[in-house]
């Protein structure tokens, strides 16, 4: 049997991508986007007909043009996502606009609406997944909306107190982002032999999973952004992956056994000290290459948004 398959056994495979011709080849159960994808998509020819359709909603939308590209931007995040839902069992997450990250109020604003467009299409809420930064602003959004049944995926998550702060916020699921973990030690020029045990992205998810089953957390753990497949075989038994397509084929392509590395621990009583914001941020502070990385990574999406909008832009 191929390593896909086997790792299907124990583990959700997701898949990361917003091109469902990469989505049917492989059958994963759930998928994510982001602006970098969505941004990738608007090359795909099949998508065209999404595009035009969002720009069309946008015009007849707001007073400026400026609320036009915004709606026609959440209506193109929206047309995939309903897209990318016909060809999976389970759920799609959508990303909101990342220079958002550090205010609540409109974090939930915009994935109240994200949620309604999806809900005038037909679709349940129980199938999105709304993806936000793990800034303090976004878990608080994401533990409000939690009360609405509407269920986040809090992405660029680096630190251990973010994985904590998300836990105790009740959030639906968490993105440790292990191969940019990697590419900080990497640049550092902090690893010098490689071993898929000792990465750092790879040690970092494995502490937080071991401290979730521990302390009975049900917030779900799913390992994203990987460099290499030994990577993901270290991860297996992990709750979820998320997986691009060049990974994919070479797990399908790879026969051989894949045993299981993370297996729950015996739940003892939780913590009863919770985090308050002062000591996330402090705490968040003191580790270098979540902050460095968390940053980065807000920046890049917001970047990859406003070149979406300046092509959009070109419709109206």
């Amino acid at each position: 049997m191929n390593q896909l398959n086997e790792l299907k056994k124990i583990t959700t495979i997701v898949a990361d991508t917003g091109d469902v011709n990469e989505i049917k080849k492989y059958e994963p159960i759930d998928a994510t986007t982001n602006p970098s994808l969505i941004l990738q998509t608007m090359n795909i020819s099949a998508y065209h007909n999404l595009i035009i359709d969002a720009v069309n909603y946008g015009k007849k939308i707001g007073n400026f043009i400026k609320d036009k590209i915004t709606h026609a931007s959440d209506k193109i995040l929206v047309n995939i996502g309903k897209e990318i839902l016909k060809y999976i069992p389970g759920k799609v997450s959508s990303e909101i606009d990342s220079r958002l990250s550090f205010n609540t109020e409109l974090c939930i604003l915009k994935a109240k609406k994200i949620i309604n467009m999806y809900e005038d299409l037909g679709i349940s809420r129980s199938r999105i997944l709304i993806k936000l930064a793990s800034t303090w602003e976004c878990i608080q959004a994401a533990k409000e909306l939690q009360k609405d049944d509407i269920h986040c995926n809090l992405t660029l998550l680096f630190s251990f107190a973010q994985a904590k702060a998300c836990a105790e916020s009740n959030v639906f699921l968490i993105s440790p982002f292990v191969g940019r973990i990697y590419d900080w030690y990497y640049q550092n020029k902090l690893i010098k032999n490689y071993n898929s045990s000792t990465d750092p992205g790879v040690v970092s998810l494995k502490k937080i999973y071991k401290y979730y089953k521990q302390y009975g957390y049900k917030t779900i753990i799913m390992g994203a952004s990987f460099r290499n497949i030994e990577q993901i075989l270290e991860l297996s038994g992990c709750d979820y992956l998320t997986i691009s397509p060049i990974f994919l084929k070479q797990l399908k392509n790879n026969v051989g056994k894949v045993i299981r590395k993370l297996i729950p621990e015996t739940i003892i009583k939780k913590p009863k000290y919770i985090l308050n914001e002062s000591e996330f941020r402090w705490e968040h502070n003191q580790d270098r290459m979540a902050v460095e990385k968390l940053s980065e990574g807000i920046r890049q999406f917001s970047n990859d948004q406003e070149k979406l909008e300046k092509i959009l832009y070109s419709f109206f």
